[in-house]
């Protein structure tokens, strides 16, 4: 796994990541404005993202990259504590912790932003969110898949690529969804404030993954 330090951001550079990273999730990147970063940062300097990040670009890159180095850590520090255990046990267990550890700890519910954005994005700017990635931050993922397939019925190999590409675009999906809900605070989300939703998602995507392959 690659180990750069993420570099080191002012208060107020971390504010405009904040803002920007809930904008684009919303909107999408070509849907949002420098200008409107600032103005939504409470920031009257329009020039203020170029001035900390050089230009939008460089800073949708280093969104992708702090999200996706942070699922990645905690995805194989949970990885490592399931196989000091034996584990991880079964399909669902491991869909369960992909899940798990694609939630930051340490936002408040509604708060979340990055899987609508890292969903969205990788949906309309394809190119641009596997260059930006260059191959790095997905060892957990890979792992996870390794497990995967140790516990998948036998299948060639191919049919059970498909099942992963299916995986991938489900779960990207429900967490997108669960976040877009949960910031919509009009109203309350009995089913996404459920700790067990996930939980019943990982069961569901689990007999997916298992399905017989004829």
């Amino acid at each position: 796994m690659a180990t750069t330090a993420p570099k080191a951001r002012s208060e107020a550079a971390e504010h405009l990541k904040a803002v920007a990273l809930r904008l684009f999730a919303e909107r999408g990147i070509d849907g949002v404005t420098v200008r409107q970063i600032a103005e939504a940062a409470g920031q009257k300097n329009h020039a203020v993202v170029g001035y900390y990040f050089g230009s939008k670009e460089a800073l949708v890159r280093e969104l992708i990259v702090d999200g996706a180095r942070a699922i990645d850590v905690r995805r194989n520090a949970w990885l490592d504590v399931c196989e000091a255990k034996g584990g991880p046990h079964s399909v669902a267990e491991v869909i369960e912790g992909m899940f798990e550890t694609s939630l930051d700890p340490e936002a408040a519910p509604g708060d979340e932003s990055f899987n609508r954005f890292f969903t969205l994005l990788g949906l309309s700017h394809r190119g641009f969110f596997m260059e930006a990635l260059e191959g790095q931050w997905n060892t957990g993922y890979q792992r996870c898949l390794n497990h995967l397939r140790r516990m998948m019925p036998d299948m060639p190999v191919a049919k059970k690529n498909e099942r992963f590409v299916f995986l991938g675009g489900t779960l990207g999906a429900i967490l997108a969804a669960r976040e877009s809900e949960l910031a919509d605070r009009s109203r309350p989300h009995r089913m996404w404030q459920s700790g067990a939703t996930l939980k019943h998602a990982a069961k569901v995507i689990a007999a997916m993954i298992e399905a017989p392959f004829r």
